[in-house]
């Protein structure tokens, strides 16, 4: 079972892919668009990327503030997210992904890449790799109904992940 992470920005998008047992996360490629409306391109290859992986769900992160309150790109995540199931018709888990992308600039600090382009380029994909491995250590080896709430929406912030 293949599970995809996504990263939405408003330039790119960050893609990683689990391993088929759903233990690791491991980044795969960002996809970059000309504006940050235009997303046709963007979800027909997130679309193919689920096809040739075999992909059986996707985890976006949800940037919350700190405060836990969801701002401007919180809903443009969820919107996207939304338009990621529409078009690839599978489960989209909204996840909370604070702090990855500095973790991530951390990690290409560590090994040497300087340089914005060269940064650029894997920056966002690194950052969708933390999101996917964080969701798949604390929600990847549960059953669906363990990671609900009593919504039935998979859980997205750190209070309540189990």
């Amino acid at each position: 079972m293949r599970i995809l992470g996504l990263d939405y920005g408003s330039g790119t998008v960050g893609v990683a892919i689990s391993d088929p047992l759903g233990l690791t996360a491991q980044a795969l490629e960002t996809i970059v668009r000309q504006r940050e409306g235009k997303l046709r391109q963007t979800l027909a290859r997130i679309d193919e990327i689920c096809k040739e992986y075999q992909v059986e769900k996707i985890v976006v992160g949800l940037p919350l503030n700190m405060n836990d309150e969801p701002g401007e790109r919180a809903r443009k995540a969820e919107e996207f997210g939304s338009l990621v199931h529409k078009r690839t018709g599978l489960p989209v888990i909204m996840w909370d992904e604070r702090l990855t992308t500095v973790a991530a600039d951390e990690i290409l600090d560590e090994m040497n890449i300087h340089g914005r382009h060269n940064r650029k380029a894997v920056i966002d994909q690194i950052a969708a790799g933390f999101i996917l491995q964080e969701w798949l250590d604390n929600c990847g080896h549960k059953s669906a109904a363990e990671t609900q709430d009593s919504r039935g929406r998979e859980r997205t912030t750190d209070t309540d992940k189990g």
